[in-house]
C-alpha cells in the first residue's frame, strides 16, 4: 500500500532512538523523504498545511528495520522470492532495508549482477534493497571477486552466504584486500568437514531423535581460524550467525585485543532452542542448527552487552518440495521477514532485553557497519520509520504471511506487540487495519 508524501505527524509517541540513546516521549514530523523535527509538542507549534497527523497514543516510533542478512530468489529462484513479496513481508514486519545475499542464480559476483538487483528492486520493491556481493567467484571458495568493483558498483558487504571458505590462504586474501577498500566480510563460520552429516545440534536430545550431530567445535574451529586471520590481515570482519557460547568467548578475545570484529544472531537463535524442534519439526532445521537454552541465553546477554551487534532475520523460504521430508533430508532454512520483530518483543516482555538495545541491534547497529543511510531519527535522515504497538495480542496463520513461501518456525505461534505502520522514504508503504 503506497501512499502520496504528504507531510506526516507522528504525535504522542513513546520515541525510541538508539542513535541518541533516546527512549521517551515525543512527536516525530516527516517531510520531504526525511525526519525533519522530533521533540515534544510539534503539533501545538503548527504543522505545514495538509500534514497527515497520527496520534500514535503512546506507540512505539523507532527507525526502520535493517535486516543484515535475507536471502531473496531474484534472480533465479523466484520461486521461492521475489523482491515484490520480500519486500511486501519486509513492510509487514517493520523492515525496511534488506541486504539480500547473493546466492543467486546467477551468482552476485560481478558488477552486472549488481547493477541487476539494484534496478529491479528499485522497479518492484516497497522498502531499500541492498545487495551482499560474492567473496569468492561462484561461491567457490578457490578465486576471489573484484572487491573493489563490486563495492563500486553497490555492494554494501562481501560474503560466501551460507557456504565458509575452508581455504585459509583465499581467506587471508580476501581479508587484505578487502582492508584496502574498508569493504566489510561477512563469513558464515561453519567447518563442513565437522558438520559432516549433522543434522542438529549435537548432544543428548539429538541422540534420543536418532539424528546426526553437528558439534559447537564446528563454528568455533571456523572462528577462531579467522580471527588470527583478522589479526594478521587488519581486515574488517562480521561474523555471519554465531550461534553458541564457545564463539562469544573467542569474539571477546578479539574485541579485546583491539580487531575490528563484529557479529550477526539470528532472531530464530535468541528466542527458539534445539528443544522447540520437538517431533521432527522440519521448519526448525537451520544453519546454524538450534543450540541449547544456555547457548540462547548466553546469545541474548551478548546482544544485551555489545558483544554481538546485530540481529538479523537469516530469512531463507524454502517450498514444500524441500521442507514436507524427513528431518535428515530437508533443506534448511526459515522465513523471518514477517516475524523477526515479534518474536523479538518477547524477549522485551519476558524482561530479557530493553526496547532500545533491540532496536539498536536490528536498525542502528546494522546501518553503521555497512554504511547506509538509516537507523536513526535524527532530523535530516531518511525518513525510514515505524510505529508498532507492543500490547496487540495475535497468533500467526502461515495464509496470512506475504512471503511465497510458508516455512516459518512460529507457526501458530501467539504474539504480542505488532507493526502498525511501515514509512519509507516518508511514505506509507504498510498500514495494519
Amino acid at each position: 500500500m503506497l501512499k502520496d508524501r504528504r507531510p506526516i505527524l507522528l504525535a504522542n509517541a513513546r520515541v525510541i532512538d538508539p542513535s541518541r540513546d533516546f527512549d521517551g516521549p515525543g512527536d516525530v514530523l516527516i517531510a520531504d523523504g526525511v525526519v525533519r523535527d522530533l521533540k515534544r509538542g510539534i503539533s501545538a507549534a503548527g504543522v505545514p498545511e495538509g500534514t497527515d497527523v497520527i496520534n500514535c497514543a503512546g506507540k512505539v516510533v523507532a527507525p526502520g528495520l535493517i535486516d543484515m542478512r535475507a536471502f531473496v530468489g531474484e534472480p533465479g529462484a523466484s520461486h521461492r522470492e521475489t523482491f515484490a513479496s520480500a519486500s511486501q513481508a519486509a513492510a509487514t514486519g517493520g523492515i525496511t532495508t534488506i541486504v539480500c545475499q547473493p546466492s543467486t542464480s546467477p551468482v552476485i559476483d560481478n558488477s552486472a549482477t549488481v547493477d541487476f538487483i539494484l534496478r529491479r528492486a528499485r522497479d518492484t520493491a516497497i522498502v531499500n534493497i541492498h545487495p551482499m556481493a560474492a567473496l569468492t567467484k561462484g561461491l567457490a571458495g578457490e578465486e576471489m571477486t573484484e572487491i573493489g568493483l563490486l563495492k563500486a558498483a553497490g555492494a554494501v558487504a562481501f560474503t560466501d552466504g551460507d557456504r565458509s571458505i575452508t581455504n585459509s590462504q583465499v581467506m587471508r586474501r580476501a581479508l587484505t584486500y578487502a582492508r584496502d577498500f574498508d569493504a566489510l566480510i561477512v563469513h558464515h563460520t561453519e567447518d563442513p568437514h565437522l558438520v559432516g552429516e549433522g543434522v542438529m545440534n549435537e548432544g543428548e536430545f539429538a541422540t534420543r531423535l536418532g539424528l546426526m550431530g553437528i558439534p559447537n567445535a564446528a563454528e568455533a574451529v571456523m572462528l577462531e581460524r579467522d580471527m588470527r586471520l583478522v589479526a594478521l590481515t587488519g581486515g574488517r570482519y562480521h561474523a555471519a550467525s554465531v550461534s553458541c557460547t564457545e564463539s562469544l568467548d573467542i569474539l571477546k578475545r578479539a574485541r579485546d585485543a583491539g580487531l575490528d570484529v563484529s557479529a550477526s544472531v539470528s532472531i530464530n537463535h535468541v528466542t527458539l532452542n534445539e528443544n522447540d524442534i520437538g517431533p521432527y519439526r522440519t521448519f526448525l532445521k537451520l544453519s546454524p542448527p538450534l543450540r541449547t537454552e544456555d547457548d540462547r541465553r548466553a546469545l541474548v546477554e551478548a546482544v544485551a552487552s555489545g558483544l554481538i551487534d546485530v540481529i538479523m532475520s537469516d530469512h531463507n523460504p524454502q517450498d514444500v518440495e524441500v521442507k514436507r521430508l524427513p528431518f535428515a533430508e530437508a533443506a534448511p532454512g526459515a522465513i523471518g521477514l514477517e516475524t523477526m520483530l515479534p518474536a523479538g518483543l518477547r524477549l522485551i516482555h519476558q524482561g530479557e532485553m530493553d526496547f532500545k538495545t533491540m532496536i539498536r541491534a536490528m536498525s542502528t547497529r546494522p546501518a553503521e557497519l555497512l554504511g547506509l543511510p538509516g537507523g536513526t531519527l535524527r532530523p535530516g535522515s531518511p525518513a525510514d520509520v515505524i510505529v508498532i504497538d507492543t500490547d496487540i495480542p495475535w497468533v500467526l496463520d502461515p495464509d496470512d504471511l506475504k512471503s511465497q513461501c510458508k516455512n516459518t518456525p512460529f507457526d501458530e505461534a501467539r504474539f504480542s506487540g505488532r507493526v502498525m505502520r511501515t514509512i519509507v522514504g516518508g511514505r506509507t508503504v504498510y498500514e495494519h487495519v
